[in-house]
Order: C-alpha cells, then sequence, then structure tokens
C-alpha cells in the first residue's frame, strides 16, 4: 500500500512538473503546475474507483461508450447540413458527443451485470471462474477457529480472501482492555497464523476499502460484490444482510447443523441432565456437539443420567434443539457418573 502511494505521488508530480515547463493553454508556470497536479489527482482518483467496479460492468461501459461515440458521429454529420451559425453547430456537436457518450457509459455499465463472462471462453471464462473461487474470511470466522479445521481437511478450495479492515478489527479486539476480546482477538491471530502456514492453501490479503461504507459487515458484502465471490462467516445477521443483497454466504454454524447425528421424533436417546429447564417440570441436557436437549418431566433427575423419547427436533440456521419427554415407568435411570461432554455451543444457547 505505502509503495503504491509513492508511485501516485510521483505521478502526480511528473504531470505538475510537465505541465510547468511545457505551458499548456498558454498559462504562467505556477498556474500550469496547479493544472498539472489536479489532472493527475483526477486520474488518480479515477484509478482507485474503478479498482472497485467488476470486469463485466467495466466491458459494458466501455461498449455503452464506444456506441455512443459513434451515434454521435454520425448525428454530428447530419448537424453540419443545417444552415445555421458556425459556433451552433459545433456546440450541438460537443453537447451531443458529450450527451451520448455518457448515456452509453452510464446504461452500459448498469447493464454489464447482465454479461455471462464465462460464455465467452479464453481469458474471460478463466476469470469468471478464478473469482468464484476466492472467499472472503470474516472477523467472527476466523475468531471462531473452526475454518482452520475445515480447510485442514481439504474441503474447502481455491483462494481464500483476508480484507484489511478485517484485520484492522482483528487487532483492535486483541488490543482491547477487555480480557475476554483481548483473548479473542488473540484466538483470531493464532487462527490466522495457523491458517497461513497450510502449504495447500492460498492466502490472499486484500487493501480494497469502502471509505463511504462503516460498518464491516457492509465493506465485506460490497467486496463480495465487487469480486463476486463468497463470504465465510458464523455470523447469523451477516447471512441474512448477506443473503437480501444477493450474496453467497458458507455458514459454518450451518455446516456443523447439517453434520450433527439425526434425531427422528420417536427414538431413544441417553442425555445427563445438567440444569432445570425455563418451564414447570423440565430439565435441560447438551449433547456432546453443544446441541441442547429440553426434557419434560426430568426436573428431578437433575445431576442424572436417564433415557428419554424424543418428541419433536427444532432446526433453524441459528443452532439444532432436541425435545423430549421422560416417563418414568418406561425409561431407566443411570446413576453412572456424568459422562464428559463439551460447552453447549453459543447458537444452541440463544435457542433458550
Amino acid at each position: 500500500m505505502n509503495d503504491l502511494l509513492v508511485i501516485r505521488v510521483i505521478f502526480i508530480g511528473l504531470l505538475s512538473c510537465a505541465a510547468y515547463f511545457l505551458h499548456p493553454f498558454d498559462t504562467e508556470g505556477p498556474l500550469a503546475a496547479l493544472i498539472g497536479a489536479i489532472v493527475g489527482g483526477a486520474i488518480v482518483a479515477f484509478e482507485i474507483r474503478i479498482k472497485q467496479v467488476s470486469l463485466k460492468r467495466l466491458i459494458g461501459a466501455a461498449f455503452g461508450s464506444v456506441l455512443g461515440i459513434l451515434g454521435a458521429y454520425l448525428i454530428s454529420l447530419v448537424i453540419g447540413q443545417v444552415s445555421t451559425s458556425y459556433n451552433t453547430v459545433h456546440f450541438l456537436q460537443v453537447a451531443l458527443l458529450a450527451v451520448m457518450t455518457y448515456c452509453g457509459l452510464v446504461v452500459g455499465a448498469a447493464k454489464g451485470d447482465m454479461l455471462n463472462l464465462a460464455a465467452l471462453g479464453g481469458l474471460f471464462g478463466g476469470e469468471k471462474v478464478t473469482k468464484n473461487t476466492f472467499k472472503i474470511l470474516d472477523t467472527s470466522v476466523i475468531i471462531d477457529g473452526r475454518i482452520a479445521d475445515i480447510v485442514e481437511t481439504g474441503f474447502v478450495d481455491g483462494t481464500l480472501v483476508i480484507p484489511q479492515f478485517v484485520l484492522r478489527e482483528l487487532q483492535l479486539v486483541a488490543d482491547s482492555s477487555d480480557s475476554m476480546k483481548r483473548n479473542r482477538g488473540r484466538r483470531g491471530l493464532d487462527v490466522l497464523q495457523r491458517i497461513q502456514k497450510m502449504p495447500q492453501l492460498n492466502i490472499q490479503i486484500l487493501e480494497d476499502d469502502f471509505p463511504n461504507v462503516r460498518e464491516v459487515d457492509m465493506k465485506l458484502i460490497e467486496l463480495a460484490k465487487v469480486y463476486d465471490c463468497k463470504i465465510v462467516t458464523n455470523d447469523f445477521n451477516l447471512n441474512k444482510v448477506a443473503q437480501l443483497h444477493g450474496v453467497e454466504v458458507l455458514n459454518i454454524n450451518e455446516l456443523a447443523n447439517a453434520l450433527k447425528p439425526v434425531v427422528l421424533p420417536g427414538e431413544t436417546m441417553r442425555v445427563f441432565i445438567l440444569k432445570e429447564g425455563k418451564e414447570y417440570n423440565q430439565g435441560v441436557a447438551y449433547l456432546d456437539d453443544g446441541t441442547m436437549v429440553v426434557v419434560d418431566n426430568a426436573r428431578k433427575m437433575i445431576s442424572k443420567t436417564i433415557d428419554i423419547a424424543v418428541t419433536s427436533v427444532l432446526q433453524t440456521t441459528a443452532g439444532k434443539m432436541i425435545f423430549g419427554r421422560f416417563d418414568e415407568r418406561t425409561h431407566t435411570v443411570h446413576e453412572k457418573e456424568r459422562p464428559e461432554r463439551r460447552e453447549p455451543a453459543p447458537a444452541a444457547n440463544a435457542g433458550t
């Protein structure tokens, strides 16, 4: 980023010096240098903006501009035959050229998203495939850490993209005065180091930013639109907002839910009742993967392992909940010690 900034400053300086010595439009040295610097700054601003535009829009805008210029030229030939003042004819020709070029540029860019570059094959077809293999990581999925295990298994291919603004947010969390946030941030940095050491994976850090967008989630969505790629997250709200914007999302929580054992109503399962439920005479248990199990008639069975009958299963994008019933007449109470289990998953806790 610093190297690019130096190149931009040198470019503006060269244009300013050239204008100072060449005196364009018969202007004096200092004024000419100022004009050169303004033109250089405008070109750099255009370069920064055009980097955020997709290839399809660029092709559409270029094609629309060419058609606009061609149409303006043909109409100008007709206007040139009109018997009116010389200045009026030239003004109409210049105005027509500007209007049709502008309209072609805007309309072409707007319709460019409808282009199917993959159908063209060659360079454009390859560009489309390459972009779709990009997967952008957000802050929450990096801190979560499970993405490293998934990548290690080889189920994720292509290029993992880490935006610079996500790294900044992760660093702010790691430098937080709150010890819990600080530990989460440092965990995220450790996960990134682990991913970068995997030889089979391509990691790319993008400098692209959207200064006019404040929220990191919206920046991720805009970046995914620019590169036509997917976002990897475990953030429920980001998942929903991205889908509203037409951006594909790979949700780690949904993957984890899909891999959980299937439990059907009527089946019998053995659980350890950990605590009292919210409703009357309910007990709460957790499976090894953190799935919450709400058991009716199990309030008196706290700290015991019992058999229950599954009555229903609630599956959402935020997690899975299992509902069951304990019947003293048909189900067994096991007096063995509490089985080892993992801590309840955040998504399951949210369901309570």
